[in-house]
């Protein structure tokens, strides 16, 4: 299982990367994860390829890793383990997949995780040669990012959502409380829309606190404001935000744009924690309007602190949206994820013409 991106770094595809190495041990499948790591590795069964240096991708900073001695330790790590599959999240991000695309040949499956994604513009031609040649399934986490998938590299593709540890999550032991408390928990950077919840939080007028967890190129700028109420918390472990998910009496995800997935919705239905979010399509694929989440229209501000007020104030609205938001998350489980793709693994490996190591 390989992330390009530093798994000392939060992020979508590399929460995804362990918990699917985690689950698919759990079922007997002797899987390991390989990947930039910023320091050790964050839990055993991870092999870490060198440390990541931050570039710009798709409206965000992707720590990858794109230095020589980085590849030479994939080719040296494959070739000590010689895998049956080499599954590859993000296949074509600048690093360590390209080197596995380039220099191996192993059975590849690819799992896209973007959707609207400029890198085809550029290597179109090497990704279409690497889609032919290369990958002997290839998976879309979405809908929105299936299409993008299929209008620059043909088909066919499979969508697999992505998973969710329901368990983390339900189980976690509420962070204590003095007033209701709102979550946002996300890089700070324009597409997340922290700056829009900072609007609808200033005219919220309701007793509660704003939680903010997470750092980027907008932090000082937002702090600058020095609202009351707003509590900056930084980065903080994987237990602290199970812990403030599970206590948080709205969850608000205000993101504009290029969310393939809404993995953080369901993270908060795990908790039964109400949701508010932008009415986006990778939102949508998770949650409907008025049964598992509040949508509003992304970069309104009064919509959003509309939407907030009325989860606020009304018991009996936060209630059925945390009853459907459960039920939900259980229907995304990592365990069902890892059953899924271990269907797909044992269809490759069956093909005949797979690639040679």
């Amino acid at each position: 299982m390989f992330s390009p991106f530093s798994l000392s770094r939060p992020g979508g595809v590399q929460g995804q990367v362990l918990g699917l190495t985690n689950a698919l041990r759990e079922i007997g499948i002797d899987a390991r994860a390989y990947a930039p790591c910023d320091g050790p590795p964050p839990e055993p069964g991870v092999t870490q390829l060198g440390r990541s240096i931050p570039v710009a991708a798709n409206g965000s900073i992707a720590p990858i890793a794109p230095d020589p001695a980085a590849q030479l330790r994939v080719l040296r790590a494959l070739h000590a383990e010689r895998p049956d599959i080499v599954h590859l999240h993000e296949p074509f991000a600048i690093g360590t997949n390209w080197t596995v695309v380039l220099a191996t040949g192993y059975p590849v499956v690819a799992t896209f995780h973007a959707a609207g994604h400029q890198l085809y513009r550029t290597f179109g031609p090497m990704c279409r040669w690497a889609a032919r040649r290369r990958f002997r399934a290839m998976i879309a986490v979405s809908d929105a990012a299936r299409d993008t998938v299929e209008a620059n590299l043909g088909g066919p593709v499979r969508v697999l959502s992505n998973g969710v540890d329901v368990a983390k999550f339900a189980k976690a032991d509420p962070w204590p409380l003095r007033r209701p408390a709102i979550l946002f928990a996300a890089r700070h950077e324009p597409r997340k829309g922290l700056g829009v919840l900072l609007d609808a939080f200033a005219g919220l007028e309701r007793d509660a606190d704003l939680w903010v967890v997470g750092l980027g190129p907008e932090t000082a700028e937002l702090q600058a404001r020095r609202m009351p109420g707003v509590q900056w918390l930084g980065q903080i472990g994987d237990a602290e935000l199970a812990r403030r998910m599970r206590a948080a009496s709205v969850y608000c995800a205000p993101s504009l744009h290029s969310e393939s997935f809404g993995v953080v919705l369901l993270e908060a239905m795990s908790a039964s924690t109400p949701v508010v979010a932008s009415d986006i399509g990778g939102y949508r694929e998770v949650a409907r309007d008025g049964v598992e989440a509040v949508l509003v229209a992304p970069g309104d501000p009064p919509a959003l602190r509309n939407a907030m007020r009325r989860v606020l104030d009304d018991a009996m609205l936060a209630e059925q949206l945390t009853g459907y938001g459960r039920m939900r998350a259980d229907e995304f489980s990592m365990a069902r994820l890892a059953g899924e793709y271990a269907d797909v693994y044992t269809e490759v490996l069956a093909r005949p013409g797979r690639s040679v190591r």
